[in-house]
């Protein structure tokens, strides 16, 4: 019984360590960003480039092991700390939160997203609609998206900056979408996403946080893996690359001002979209 006890004592306290540890290593005298779907394409381009700002960055990926670019930044920029996260996993997001619960976070990207399907983006075909694809698209870029900002608010509230700032998408829009029969399940999911940030701002508003989708152009993008077209990067027809799309947006993150809370704004000026 005694061994018993001192085992789970000791596993209990390598846990602390571990979690301690990650903590330890962002700086208290810089602004802290918290990013989502942070091993690749976009959220990958975020972490380089905030991190360059010598900036906190705590970078979240559903598997870190295999985040082998996102690794290797986080040897040659302190500061970054990478945490295993699937925003599917509602527990998960509540436990990581809990270990941060004293961390200001200055601003919070929720990029994490499933990317268009080859196959119905550029196919135009009405019927090709793949509902398990829908249904994950709606669970990662919409809820998943709105359950780590409301669990993270908290951290958000507590900083300097107060930003929360989702990676939507224009193929969301009623207004500047794609007007075909064209991926269903993205723009199904990113104008779901849009309404949720609608709504949500009016919450933020009251605590002093400012919340904005942001869409972030055409960028050439690489699916994740077991994802569609995994391994393919899909370039489409005027896209740009993620460093491009990046610089602009953090332009307009770095201006953003409490009278935009609640909008749909542009990468390449701020500009605000149709929803």
């Amino acid at each position: 019984m005694f061994m018993h006890t001192s085992l789970a004592r000791l596993i209990g306290c390598t846990l602390l360590l571990v979690a301690q540890a990650g903590l330890a290593e962002l700086k208290p005298d810089q602004p802290t960003v918290l990013i989502t779907g942070a091993n690749r394409g976009i959220g990958l381009e975020f972490v380089q480039q905030i991190s360059a700002r010598g900036w906190n960055v705590i970078a979240t990926a559903r598997n870190p092991d295999e985040a082998t670019e996102l690794q290797a930044l986080a040897k040659v920029h302190p500061g970054v700390v990478i945490e295993k996260l699937d925003v599917t996993d509602h527990p998960g997001i509540d436990t990581l939160a809990a270990r941060y619960k004293d961390q200001p976070v200055d601003v919070l990207i929720s990029n994490a997203a499933i990317t268009p399907r080859l196959k119905t983006a550029f196919s135009g075909k009405a019927a090709m609609i793949d509902y398990d694809v829908a249904r994950n698209s709606l669970e990662t870029n919409a809820l998943g998206a709105i359950k780590v900002a409301s669990t993270f608010l908290p951290n958000v509230m507590a900083s300097q900056q107060k930003k929360i700032v989702f990676i939507s998408s224009k193929g969301g829009s009623f207004g500047e979408g794609p007007k075909g029969p064209i991926m269903f399940e993205y723009r199904a999911s990113k104008a779901a996403l849009n309404m949720l940030v609608y709504t949500f701002s009016y919450e933020t508003k009251n605590k002093g946080v400012t919340t904005i989708a942001l869409s972030p152009g055409s960028v050439n993008t690489e699916p994740a893996p077991g994802e569609f077209g995994y391994g393919k990067k899909i370039r489409q027809p005027g896209a740009i690359e993620p460093a491009e799309s990046v610089s602009a947006m953090l332009k307009v993150m770095d201006g953003l001002t409490t009278a935009q809370n609640g909008q749909f704004l542009d990468y390449k000026d701020g500009r605000v979209l149709a929803w």
